[in-house]
């Protein structure tokens, strides 16, 4: 997994996979490095400015399951879906993985596992906590169609609009979007043939529209159950790559499912 060149510089396994899509240059592209240990935060955060992608994904194998963390190419985050989901194809299409459950934990949120599914992989990730807040301003002044509604969870503001045409067609404000408090901003509506649809923008975490967020989705669910009065439900994030989920409502847990494509293999190396 990792082999010393010369002194100070390690050769390291990487893999780039399509996440939340089942054709390669669509969904959301993850890096994943498998590593045996720990380096300085300083050096994985450099890795993911380098690779910039929306997120890059390392893990340490502990015994009987993996300690993840997730780095955009400007920050560390709490929690994100689609490289925890390119990381599990990685695990078991590419490093010998043998069974059906991944237990992944997180310093930052927790157990995390990942079922196969046929075709899927289907995440199980604590639902947010959000509250409905004041339609402000400068939550107006970041795109050009007034939200009907605005909440506030633990990292990102939601604003709920009128139908999935606005979703499509809206131009963001990342200037105005950059200054709020959060780690981004969603965007949503209720879908015409699925039963809702999103985007994602986070300039201040260094990326101005994520193809499709996992993490969002631990709001969005939760929020969509309650709307629509369903429990199971499907869900398209409207991206030019876009991306497709299946999922549940599991009562403080969500199940996020998407399929995955391997598009690169590689090494790099770094001191």
């Amino acid at each position: 997994m990792e082999t010393e060149l010369r002194p100070n510089v390690m050769k390291r396994k990487i893999y780039q996979a399509d996440a939340s899509s089942d054709k390669l240059f669509m969904g959301n592209p993850a890096a994943v490095c498998p590593l045996v240990s720990w380096p300085d935060d300083e050096l994985m955060q450099n890795i993911a400015a380098e690779n910039n992608l929306a997120e890059t994904a390392f893990y340490v194998k502990r015994e009987d399951q993996y300690e993840i963390r997730w780095f955009t190419p400007a920050v560390e985050v709490d929690l994100c879906g689609h490289a925890t989901l390119a990381t599990a194809h990685v695990l078991l299409t590419q490093e010998g993985f043998m069974g059906d459950a991944i237990r992944f934990f997180s310093p930052r949120s927790g157990i995390l596992t990942v079922k196969k599914q046929g075709d899927f992989l289907m995440l199980d990730f604590p639902s947010d906590i959000f509250q409905p807040i004041v339609v402000s301003d400068d939550l107006i002044r970041c795109f050009d169609v007034k939200p009907l509604a605005a909440f506030k969870g633990k990292t990102d503001f939601m604003l709920v609009f009128e139908d999935e045409n606005q979703i499509k067609q809206m131009t963001p404000n990342l200037e105005e979007i950059a200054k709020l408090a959060g780690r981004g901003v969603i965007v949503t509506a209720k879908g015409d043939e699925v039963d809702f649809v999103a985007r994602f923008f986070a300039p201040q975490s260094g990326i101005n529209e994520d193809p499709v967020t996992g993490s969002a989705d631990t709001t969005l669910i939760p929020y969509w159950c309650e709307r629509l009065g369903k429990v199971e439900m499907t869900a398209v994030q409207l991206s030019q790559r876009r991306g497709f989920i299946k999922c549940k409502y599991l009562k403080g847990r969500v199940e996020i499912g998407g399929q995955c494509k391997l598009y690169m293999t590689g090494e790099i190396y770094v001191a």
